[in-house]
């Protein structure tokens, strides 16, 4: 049965929704305040989801999506190294999911969604290698690390909470600049990284401790 607009709609006020519930509150992020602040009521959230772990499983599913879209963008820059500069930009303004990381059961609809995200990464990563634009010794996991640190703004995270929509803009503007520094880093340079480069399984593992019961 086709989804209707109106269901796609509420699907990404609620994934932005969560984006910004889980910065702030992490784990502990409840439906009633994701809903709440997405505009969606709780009783109809419940009526289509039937728990918290299911309705997380589609946002996860839908950033996804997300994901391998602006990586398949990237892809089609002619410049691998815009190609880079568009992935890690839209990703960091997309905000992140990854408080939920062990607290959600991975199903196969995700995981075959992940696969096709990472495929497209792993073939942006490469192309930008090739091309000598991004250093020899940074990895696709440094890459998605570095996503996720320049997600979480603590700086604009406290004044949406003050209510303080004046330094709203300019704490965003902050952010691209340092989103770009950042960046700058990634070009290739004679000065070696430290330590040893970061497995996928660093990023990956967290997530699976929902289905292995770790907590």
């Amino acid at each position: 049965m086709p989804r209707t607009a109106e269901a796609e709609r509420n699907d990404r006020a609620l994934l932005k929704a969560a984006r910004e519930v889980l910065a702030v509150d992490g784990v502990h992020a409840s439906v009633a305040s994701i809903a709440a602040r997405a505009g969606v009521g709780i009783g109809s959230l419940y009526r289509r989801y039937r728990s918290k772990d299911e309705l997380f499983q589609h946002l996860v599913e839908i950033a996804l999506d997300q994901w391998t879209e602006i990586a398949e963008q990237a892809l089609a820059k002619d410049d691998p190294w815009d190609g880079i500069v568009h992935y890690v930009t839209s990703a960091v303004g997309m905000g992140s999911l990854a408080p939920l990381a062990g607290k959600v059961t991975i199903t196969e609809e995700m995981a075959a969604k992940n696969a096709r995200s990472d495929k497209a990464f792993e073939a942006l990563v490469a192309n930008a290698h090739e091309a000598g634009v991004l250093r020899e010794d940074v990895t696709l996991v440094d890459v998605l690390l570095i996503i996720e640190q320049l997600t979480k703004s603590p700086l604009i995270e406290q004044l949406q909470q003050q209510g303080r929509e004046d330094l709203l803009e300019a704490a965003r503007n902050a952010q691209q600049r340092v989103t770009a520094i950042a960046l700058a880093g990634l070009r290739p340079s004679d000065q070696p990284m430290p330590g040893e480069p970061p497995g996928m399984n660093l990023f990956t593992e967290r997530w699976s401790s929902a289905d292995s019961g770790r907590s």
